[in-house]
């Protein structure tokens, strides 16, 4: 079977270069009309240019593909409006948006200022939001939409150095949780790639031979699988050099201690039981997990 976007519509962010070109290239290549959104700022967000951009869209245009560039900053709600609003006049309706946007501003914790903290969770966290927020009225009315969030190993297992990107893409796995379940009705499906890639992002922190096996076009089949008509929702791919794997969260099956043993004392003695992690699973709603919870202390 065929993943085609013939008809579609993708707005991706943070697409004038890296991960966020391939990704609409790639798009284009498969029939979509493509919104290249960029900001055009340096790593840590300084800046601004929309040459980036540009040469995207020339490049989709010169391969026979239709797209657009547009210089909203992901963390200015209106700008991302204004975006969408363009978008939907030039083409008719947003079926896809793939929040790819971001910046780093690395130090570690006793040295990061506190601007330097808002700065990355304005794009990261704040531009996913702002971008969801603004394309999701269209996809209810229609019926349809794909929205992808873009997460990292940083913030799901942690790293040196990372607390505020951290913090932020550990943010946006729950803005997908929340939004599965609230699209559901209207076939908005919200999925997440955590991406191992060669990028500017990337460029200093792994050797040349390692960036030369990861290149963002080995990531981006992962995020149209994710973005496609017959995709799951509340999926977390992990992607890098053309290896895939799913991530999920789960929790142990919980232990009711005796009366007399709920101290830490008690917990402390069982904490072997607690963290059994072969009892673990997922749940599909937060409601699942309270639910488990009742039904072992309440009997429900």
């Amino acid at each position: 079977m065929s993943i085609r976007f013939d008809g579609k519509v993708a707005i991706v962010t943070g697409a004038g270069a890296g991960l966020g070109r391939a990704h609409a290239l790639a798009f284009a290549a498969r029939g979509a009309k493509v919104v290249v959104n960029d900001f055009g700022g340096a790593r840590d967000g300084t800046g601004g240019s929309s040459q980036a951009a540009l040469a995207v869209v020339e490049e989709i245009r010169q391969a026979g593909g239709t797209a657009i560039a547009d210089g909203a900053n992901v963390a200015d709600y209106e700008q991302v409006l204004a975006m969408v609003k363009r978008a939907v006049t030039e083409f008719g309706r947003v079926d896809i948006l793939v929040n790819n946007a971001g910046i780093l501003r690395d130090k570690s914790f006793a040295k990061l200022e506190m601007g330097d903290i808002k700065a990355v969770l304005d794009v990261h966290l704040m531009g996913s939001i702002n971008c969801s927020k603004a394309v999701w009225d269209i996809m209810r009315e229609q019926g349809y939409g794909r929205i992808v969030m873009t997460t990292s190993s940083s913030g799901m297992y942690g790293n040196f150095g990372q607390s505020n990107y951290g913090a932020a893409k550990m943010a946006v796995i729950g803005l997908m949780n929340a939004l599965t379940t609230e699209g559901r009705k209207n076939d908005i499906r919200v999925n997440t790639i955590a991406p191992v890639a060669a990028t500017r992002m990337t460029a200093d922190i792994l050797p040349e031979a390692m960036l030369e096996r990861i290149q963002p076009e080995r990531v981006t089949p992962a995020v149209l699988f994710l973005a496609s008509e017959n995709a799951p929702s509340k999926t977390i791919i992990a992607a890098g050099g053309g290896a895939f794997a799913a991530a999920t969260i789960v929790e142990t099956a919980p232990v009711l201690l005796p009366d007399d043993d709920v101290t830490p004392e008690g917990i402390a003695a069982r904490f072997g039981d607690i963290a059994n992690w072969a009892t673990a699973r997922p749940y599909e709603e937060s409601g699942h997990q309270v639910q488990s919870f009742l039904k072992l202390v309440c009997g429900m």
